[in-house]
């Protein structure tokens, strides 16, 4: 018999590790392409998170005023390019598209917006980043963290790197580049595809200003170094108010903010009462004027209708008078409103916004403005 040679077993099977990293690989894709389509659907609300940052920035680095300033005009191009990207490495990074490239460019990405998050948290100085858009809202803390374990999860991946097989998928990249642009032009040109603002088509807006529910509130109090907490404020003197915690934060009004006012006073009742097309002027700087002939020929169809137009605007009196009369518009009244609200209401400058009986029946960029039969069928 000839003697029975041993052979050494060979192990079979993908490594721990490279599993690891293939989920990692997964979940900072799937993140980055969920969270770049959140906000190209509305790039108008990235840039204007863009501009505060820019802005904050110039007031908190003296130094560097001019230079943040300057990049305020090309904040919607930054938003729409920056978007883009986060979509467009999501797709490459899960495609295997050139990965070691694809990973070191999220790196870098990520960083950006781990600065942007502890900056705001830290210094408490923009308290919402828009990291998901107006779909979920982060605490700057909660923004920060998120973006710590995505800088985790990308240094992992780049460690095992070299183990990435890249693959022939650049069309898909091609493909997702040319979506990508063309719906960031799309949502800059007339409107976001899917408004998730409170003041969408289909939205009451005296509800959303009231709570779903009556708020509660516990109470912290502090009795010889010791915090106890009531569902009642507490009779017994003894104790030392510490701080009034609201238990059911879902509850809040969705709307905290709207309020119409003019000389005379509070208008913002009445724009809940029958139909009325609101003409969105944030201000007479950006305005496009080559949209105005429209808009008059807008209001020049319903008068004596149902629909009862009205300038809504954040300048002063002397602009908006003036705006009026330049574009014809003398005979339809104008009423104030803060240009915070303004930009979250209409995200082109101008815009029509129709309530009807509090409810937005209707909603239209300055490049697809409606005629009077369009107006009158949506409040039928």
């Amino acid at each position: 018999m000839n003697p029975t040679t041993s052979q050494p077993k060979v192990k079979t099977g993908t490594p721990p590790m490279l599993i690891a990293a293939r989920i990692a690989r997964i979940l900072v894709g799937i993140i980055f392409i969920f969270s770049g389509l959140i906000k190209l659907n509305d790039p108008v609300g990235t840039q204007i998170k863009f501009e505060e940052y820019f802005e904050v920035f110039a007031q908190d680095l003296p130094f560097m005023h001019d230079f943040f300033m300057a990049l305020v005009p090309f904040t919607l191009a930054m938003s729409v390019l920056f978007c883009a990207a986060e979509i467009i490495l999501g797709v490459a990074l899960l495609a295997s598209y050139k990965p070691k490239v694809t990973v070191w460019l999220l790196f870098f990405l990520i960083t950006f917006f781990t600065f942007l998050t502890f900056y705001s948290a830290y210094f408490d100085r923009v308290t919402d980043c828009g990291c998901f858009g107006d779909a979920i809202k982060l605490k700057p803390w909660t923004s920060f963290g998120k973006d710590i374990v995505l800088m985790v999860l990308i240094l992992f991946i780049i460690g095992h790197r070299n183990r990435l097989r890249s693959r022939n998928t650049g069309w898909l990249v091609g493909l997702t580049i040319v979506f990508t642009i063309g719906l960031g032009i799309y949502a800059v040109q007339f409107l976001p595809p899917i408004d998730m603002l409170p003041y969408a088509v289909g939205k009451s807006i005296p509800a959303q200003m009231k709570p779903s529910e009556p708020l509660r509130y516990k109470y912290l109090m502090e009795k010889g170094g010791k915090t106890t907490e009531f569902e009642q404020y507490p009779t017994d003197q003894s104790y030392t108010f510490k701080e009034m915690v609201l238990v059911n934060p879902n509850a809040k009004p969705k709307i905290t903010d709207y309020r119409i006012w003019n000389d005379e006073g509070d208008f913002t009742q009445e724009t809940f009462a029958g139909n009325k097309l609101f003409i969105i002027v944030k201000n007479i700087k950006d305005i496009d004027a080559g949209s105005l002939p429209a808009i008059r020929a807008l209001v020049e169809g319903l008068q004596g209708s149902m629909v009862k137009p009205y300038i809504l605007t954040s300048t002063s009196d002397d602009e908006i008078k003036a705006f009026r009369k330049e574009f014809q518009l003398e005979s339809v009244p104008y009423y104030k409103a803060d240009a915070t609200v303004l930009k979250t209401i209409m995200r082109s400058n101008p815009g029509t916004w129709l309530l009807s009986n509090g409810t937005v029946r209707g909603k239209w960029h300055f490049n697809s403005t409606p005629n009077a039969a369009e107006v009158l069928e949506k409040v039928k």
